[in-house]
């Protein structure tokens, strides 16, 4: 499973073949990969079949709502005349290169990849419309050796991390607030590489997500709940090109009232969420369970207060971005007001605000 919070830049391979409706642009040519094909999960809201069009999402292997929306076809059910096509991307740095060629409406993208697109030189016209997830424990600081008991042990080790990530990010605050940033021989690894080197005792420590952290074992000295609680918290996001979200305010809406209900299912019955999730990923259900307790997810409510998308969440993407400039991933900082710009949160309010659907009434294919 690949954490989409990772920022190196590969060239998207899309194709783009026509042209679609209300505002959507180009469709990428990649095949359907849900297992639904939609209508049997009624809608949360009612129904919306003045909106039509075809719409490109980008995916990613993470435990979240975007999984669930995906195999349970809620989508369709809340908008039953749009075509939806999802892709699967394996990076955040993907989902950027695809908003920039104009080629992807809405992707998945961590808050490091969010606030490098967000900053110069990219400065790409995108908007941060929901929060997947706050990452937790399902991103870790783990040493080999079991005699180091704590980040203050890692003086002089060194630690393995995938540069410019949100755990490059959580393991760089968390030496530093240990009082040993910069004494660590921080080592700049992929994921598959982790797991060469850890393996052949070339590393002594590595901050990294699931599925590799299960994969490894060792002691966890922190994790990114801890290092949230410490005031640098990280997140996964959706992101959608800016003149996408201007264009299509009754699609997010639905759509966001969609993934809303997906969180509250993550939430309230996880053995149910990660059944949908495991059938998308094709791995045992237990295995999700044990993912899925490594992060939080808030619905359309939550979502719209000031702790996320009503404030906060600018505050720490625009400190992210702090970061990547720190570490020579962005040559500029804009001004708070920027970031500002760059949430969209009316998605979240006009789900929160919309009633429920009448009981018995079903979206589905027209």
């Amino acid at each position: 499973m690949n954490r989409l919070a990772r920022v190196g830049l590969k060239a998207a391979a899309i194709a783009t073949v026509g042209l679609t409706l209300s505002g959507c642009i180009v469709e990428s040519g990649r095949p359907e990969q849900s297992r639904s094909l939609g209508g049997a999960t009624p809608c949360p809201i009612a129904p919306d079949p003045t909106v039509t069009g075809t719409v490109r999402i980008g995916w990613q292997e993470i435990p979240n709502g975007d999984l669930v929306v995906k195999d349970t076809g809620v989508l369709t059910a809340c908008l039953p005349n749009v075509k939806t096509v999802w892709s699967k991307f394996s990076s955040g740095g993907d989902v950027i290169q695809a908003f920039g060629a104009d080629s992807l409406d809405i992707g998945l993208l961590g808050s490091a990849p969010a606030a490098k697109a967000l900053s110069a030189p990219l400065n790409i016209d995108m908007k941060v419309i929901w929060v997947q997830d706050r990452i937790g424990a399902a991103e870790s600081l783990v040493a080999k050796d079991p005699a180091i008991g704590s980040v203050a042990d890692l003086r002089g080790k060194r630690i393995a991390v995938p540069f410019a990530s949100t755990a490059h990010y959580s393991l760089l605050t968390a030496l530093d607030k240990a009082g040993v940033g910069g004494t660590a021989q921080v080592i700049n690894l992929s994921p598959e590489a982790v797991r060469g080197a850890w393996n052949g005792g070339q590393i002594d420590a590595t901050y990294i997500w699931e599925p590799t952290l299960g994969q490894l074992g060792g002691k966890v000295l922190t994790t990114s709940a801890d290092v949230a609680g410490q005031g640098a918290p990280t997140y996964d996001l959706e992101g959608a090109r800016g003149d996408f979200v201007q264009k299509n305010p009754a699609f997010l809406k639905a759509w966001t009232a969609a993934q809303s209900w997906a969180a509250t299912l993550l939430a309230s019955d996880p053995n149910k969420a990660a059944e949908h999730i495991a059938g998308q990923l094709g791995v045992p259900v237990d295995q999700v369970l044990t993912q899925v307790k490594g992060y939080s997810y808030f619905d359309a409510a939550k979502q719209a207060e000031p702790a996320l998308l009503g404030g906060q969440l600018a505050a720490d993407v625009r400190r992210t971005a702090e970061f990547l400039l720190d570490q020579g991933q962005v040559q500029g900082v804009g001004p708070a007001q920027h970031y500002s710009d760059g949430v969209y949160a009316d998605g979240a309010r006009a789900a929160a605000a919309a009633p429920p659907a009448q009981s018995g009434q079903e979206g589905g294919p027209r």
